[in-house]
């Protein structure tokens, strides 16, 4: 344990059904503020952070195709719900005092702007919080594999997600009191184990790049820094 970061740059992807609170839809202010708050903490540490948000409290496109309808206008309008929520926690992050920029992968200049990978290295040189929005700009493709592909292209020393549990489970915990739950495991196997924690582009992604993942939870207050530190519950996902 130690008061010194584990790792200088890092990317934590949020789920978007994390805004909720406990609404079945939307984004619950004081929780984008609670989430906020615990960014800053972690870049008191003196830690380079960029975010990526899920849009799943606003719209899934892969539910549209679920239900027959067009998967890649579905996942033009999960694109959209992402760039709301970044607005949104965009707007918390200020509150604390933090400088945040949101980069777009669709075009729209009026609300935000554009991503491109040396625009965001600038941003974060410069000491600024850059949250990544629309997703990788096309269909097919999960905000997961998002975060991934945005920390490969940022040097990102870790990529964190905040999920509803504390790490990996052998089964969904909430449902199978038996759950076992893993301290440390290999991105293999994550993938050989089927275990549902990114997608699998995702997964392969962060292992061709060398990027551990550390998978907490986004409801424990403070719980990011206290990762960040050595301390805290966490999986941790790494090549051996």
């Amino acid at each position: 344990m130690t008061d010194t970061p584990l790792y200088k740059r890092v990317l934590i992807k949020v789920s978007g059904e994390a805004l909720m609170g406990d609404q079945g839809f939307g984004i619950d202010v004081s929780v984008a503020d609670r989430i906020a708050g615990d960014i800053k903490q972690a870049r008191d540490l003196d830690v380079e952070i960029a975010i990526v948000i899920g849009g799943g409290n606003i719209f899934r496109g892969v539910a549209v195709a679920s239900r027959g309808g067009d998967r890649v206008s579905g996942d033009h309008m999960g694109m959209l719900a992402t760039v709301i929520n970044s607005v949104a926690l965009r707007t918390s992050l200020q509150k604390h005092g933090i400088d945040a920029v949101v980069l777009s992968a669709i075009a729209m200049p009026e609300i935000c702007e554009s991503f491109s990978q040396r625009k965001a290295m600038a941003y974060i040189n410069a000491g600024r919080v850059v949250i990544f929005a629309g997703g990788t700009g096309n269909p097919f493709f999960t905000t997961d594999s998002a975060s991934a592909l945005r920390a490969a292209e940022i040097g990102a020393d870790a990529l964190f997600k905040g999920t509803q549990v504390d790490g990996i489970y052998s089964a969904d915990p909430k449902k199978n009191p038996d759950a076992m739950r893993y301290e440390k495991l290999t991105h293999k196997d994550v993938l050989d184990k089927g275990l549902n924690v990114m997608d699998v582009a995702a997964v392969a992604l962060t292992r061709e790049n060398h990027i551990p993942i550390i998978v907490f939870s986004i409801h424990e207050k403070g719980g990011f820094a206290e990762i960040l530190s050595g301390r805290g519950r966490s999986t941790l996902v790494t090549e051996v």
